[in-house]
């Protein structure tokens, strides 16, 4: 039974001797390979240097601290609810008395970790949180050879005090602007009567 009219014609043209030997194929994928040995190589030395990134670029996550030195995490767990890969297991646990320094409010994660193999590294977690407690840095995620490391556990995530991150490059205008407005901040129930009218 013929479905359509079409016609194939194949054709059987004879190979020359020196395309038998497949010469010029290999003359060819030679001239290619040697023409890359004078082109500047696109490979960079990691760690000996680096590529330039954007400010905002969403690399390794950490804890902030706040002006005091205590952790701003209160363990509400907005972060790990607004993460679709799932990476982000809190457990919460209550301030005792005399731990006032170490964190801000009564209620504390005393164990905060994230799984970085299935982080996407969106940055959710860092807009869902109300005390501007994770942010994502330019840093890198650590190469590792067991899968167990790759969970980051509160001492790898909280910042130490001694060494502060810097992390006002991924503030954007946008958002600085928005902190500013009365009524319209974190940690703060919104309040139409201090909300300045333009």
């Amino acid at each position: 039974m013929q479905l359509t009219n079409r016609k194939v014609v194949v054709s059987h043209k004879e190979l020359s001797f020196a395309e038998r030997m497949y010469l010029p194929a290999v003359a060819k994928g030679m001239a290619i390979t040697l023409s890359h040995l004078f082109k500047k190589s696109p490979t960079i030395d990691y760690p000996k240097k680096t590529r330039p990134m954007s400010a905002t670029y969403r690399g390794r996550h950490v804890l902030k601290r706040d002006e005091n030195g205590a952790e701003r995490c209160v363990a509400c767990g907005m972060c790990a609810v607004a993460c679709p890969a799932e990476a982000i297991t809190i457990v919460a646990a209550e301030r005792k008395k005399g731990e006032e320094h170490l964190y801000r409010e009564e209620k504390y994660a005393s164990s905060f970790e994230i799984n970085m193999l299935r982080c996407i590294f969106c940055g959710l977690c860092e807009d869902a949180c109300p005390k501007e407690a994770i942010f994502l840095t330019d840093r890198l995620v650590d190469a590792e050879f067991e899968r167990e490391d790759f969970i980051y556990g509160k001492e790898k995530l909280v910042e130490k005090i001694d060494k502060r991150i810097d992390i006002t490059k991924r503030q954007t205008q946008a958002v600085l602007d928005f902190k500013k407005i009365p009524g319209l901040r974190h940690n703060t129930l919104f309040d139409p009567k201090k909300q300045v009218k333009h």
